[in-house]
């Protein structure tokens, strides 16, 4: 009688060893590799997503960093007085930014449309011409600057309900082997569904950054639009009053 109760915890754990196999791997990489081959690719491809992501993230707000400081240095140029020509001239081979790409542009149209011009010129169909000039180097040059952002929004949305899908195969199969093993303990629930969570765990981890950083990049972006337009509406105010002067 006095070595039951000592041999009691050790007979039960020989018994739950019987049960239950080997002790379960609850880190995210044991999880990973006890779960389902559909659930593993779930994974795999939710931290891909999440990967491509940050990427996207990084490299964006890399250039848009870029984008304004080189503004800031050009419309310092542009509006110190010195030359327009000599300024074109300086750029012309290689604009490197948005600001500096319609510039560029309306200049050589400007260029064109003076030096075509025989007996006089129209002044409403050179506007008009430097109007689009500068009307699609803003949307050439803003869609480059933006590159894959739009993928964010496509990541933030899909990647919970890939992570779902993961969990609702996982917790499908979690079921599935309970009714075969006819047991319905926790030791034998636990593991499955816990692995099935961790499909949605990873969609949320790869959904959350992708929608926060979509929506600020593309408030940076709206803004950084926005100065490449009022610049383009004022420089086009500058040209108009030389053609004034010039049909004067």
């Amino acid at each position: 009688m006095q070595d039951q109760p000592i041999n009691a915890p050790i007979t039960q754990a020989v018994e739950a060893a019987e049960l239950g196999g080997n002790a379960p791997d609850f880190s995210v990489l044991g999880m990973f590799m006890q779960a389902d081959i559909i659930v593993q690719a779930v994974m795999v491809m939710l931290l891909a997503a999440s990967i491509w992501g940050w990427s996207i993230i990084f490299n964006t707000w890399q250039r848009v960093k870029d984008a304004r400081a080189k503004a800031d240095e050009f419309e310092d140029v542009f509006w110190s007085g010195s030359s327009l020509d000599e300024l074109y001239s300086g750029i012309k081979q290689a604009p490197d930014h948005p600001l500096a790409a319609v510039f560029v542009a309306a200049m050589r149209e400007w260029q064109r449309s003076l030096g075509s011009t025989l007996g006089g010129f129209d002044k409403v169909t050179v506007q008009d011409r430097i109007n689009k000039v500068m009307h699609v180097t803003t949307s050439r040059e803003m869609d480059r600057l933006e590159g894959q952002v739009g993928y964010l929004a496509t990541i933030g949305s899909a990647a919970p309900f890939v992570g779902l899908f993961g969990t609702v195969w996982g917790i499908m199969n979690s079921f599935t082997a309970i009714a075969t093993a006819s047991d319905t303990s926790l030791a034998t629930v636990a593991p499955g569904i816990a692995e099935a969570l961790l499909a949605t765990a990873l969609g949320l981890v790869a959904a959350i950054p992708a929608v926060i950083a979509y929506n600020k990049l593309s408030t940076d972006l709206g803004r950084y639009a926005s100065r490449v337009e009022g610049f383009s509406d004022e420089f086009a105010a500058i040209l108009s009053r030389q053609l004034d002067e010039r049909g004067n």
